[in-house]
């Protein structure tokens, strides 16, 4: 067999040890030093709205309707509170839609599905730099079934006066 040819040759790059907190030199196995990126220990928010981010509390849900406050952007309505969690989340989020406005499950499931789908793929965009915790409950207030595409920029529109409202 003949012999593997390297594309890029290594390249020797000789770092001076700094004090610098965005990077580290370590020698790799050439013996040449490699720049690497430290770690930080903040948790970035992921792609995902697992059980310990679902509202589910009953009494949290109460006071919620009655003391929270709300932002809307039709056909969406957030209504949210700061509070704390014994869980590391920075927000617990429950949907909802009117059985007044839509007669049948497999409506009103539908749109709880589109309305989820949103907030998960949106969170991250907003809620990465939030410190104080808050419970958030969706509700759908408008009369006609939507697209998944009109929730999304609806979703943005909402989170982008929340944070206008809470800063």
């Amino acid at each position: 067999m003949a012999e593997s040819k390297r594309l890029f040759a290594p390249i020797p790059f000789i770092a001076q040890p700094s004090n610098k907190p965005h990077s580290k030199t370590t020698l790799n196995s050439s013996g040449f030093f490699i720049l690497l990126p430290l770690v930080f220990k903040r948790k970035f928010l992921k792609f995902t709205y697992n059980k310990k981010e679902k509202l589910k509390s009953k009494k949290l849900i109460d006071l919620l309707f009655a003391e929270g406050k709300s932002v809307s952007a039709f056909p969406l309505r957030l209504v949210y509170i700061a509070t704390t969690f014994e869980e590391d989340v920075v927000a617990k989020t429950g949907v909802s839609v009117s059985k007044r406005n839509f007669k049948t499950a497999v409506d009103r499931n539908r749109i709880k599905r589109l309305l989820r789908e949103a907030y998960r793929l949106n969170k991250a965009d907003y809620f990465n730099n939030i410190t104080t915790q808050y419970a958030f409950m969706i509700l759908y207030i408008g009369k006609n079934k939507p697209t998944f595409i009109q929730v999304e920029t609806q979703m943005n529109l909402l989170f982008e006066k929340f944070l206008n409202t809470v800063s």
